[in-house]
């Protein structure tokens, strides 16, 4: 068994978002699935423009706590688009133990819970 590598993990990630994001009608404008650059998504809704900042975050963490200096950062340069931000947290584990490292090819457990606007 493999264990899946944090890019990996984070491109997962990105999947997860980048699908409701489409199902929700954003145009994606810019997608960046290189880990520790930001935001990950830079979409278009309703003539809106919107960042989006996606995080893999592992058992047991709370997906939805998120880095306040780095969202302030991205809302800033956010804001000198006009554009809205958000965070997007993917919590990941394993579905037969949770305490496991998530494997490729192997069933895992997706706990997210939407966009989060900063």
């Amino acid at each position: 068994m493999k264990a899946l590598t944090e890019q990996e993990l984070h491109n997962l990630a990105m999947n997860i978002v980048g699908r409701e994001l489409e199902e929700s009608g954003y145009e994606f404008m810019g997608v960046n699935s290189k880990k520790g650059k930001n935001p990950q998504f830079v979409c278009l809704k309703e003539k809106i423009l919107h960042f989006i900042v996606v995080r893999p975050v592992a058992y047991p963490q709370n997906p939805s706590v998120y880095d306040t200096e780095l969202m302030k950062k991205v809302r800033d340069h956010a804001s000198k688009f006009e554009a809205r931000t958000y965070y997007a947290g993917v919590g990941l584990s394993n579905a037969m133990d949770q305490n496991l490292p998530v494997y490729l090819n192997e069933k895992y457990i997706v706990q997210y819970e939407g966009l989060i606007e900063i």
